[in-house]
């Protein structure tokens, strides 16, 4: 689901908002969840999922696919999405 279905969606629901207006409620959801991860956060909400911050370790002896040649990946943060179990049901049933 893209962003314009989004306000779409979130349109039909609460009629007296406008277009800005629900515009300006996604950027503010969204900044504050990247601000959140940024500072080391976990965010989570209640019957959807939590998104958490997982370290990757630096890497000294990978390698090169297509040439073979060892390389240095060094460590990095990655965004990981755990969802709840109400979640999971509902896209299992």
């Amino acid at each position: 689901m893209s962003r314009p279905e989004i306000i779409k969606k979130l349109k039909k629901k609460n009629s007296k908002l406008n277009q800005s207006q629900i515009e300006l409620i996604i950027d503010t959801f969204c900044e504050n969840i990247t601000k959140a991860l940024k500072d080391g956060k976990k965010i989570e909400l209640r019957g959807f999922g939590s998104f958490f911050i997982k370290k990757i370790k630096e890497n000294y002896s990978a390698r090169n696919p297509k040439t073979g040649e060892l390389i240095y990946v060094p460590e990095k943060n990655k965004v990981r999405f755990k969802p709840s179990k109400n979640l999971k049901k509902l896209i299992n049933e």
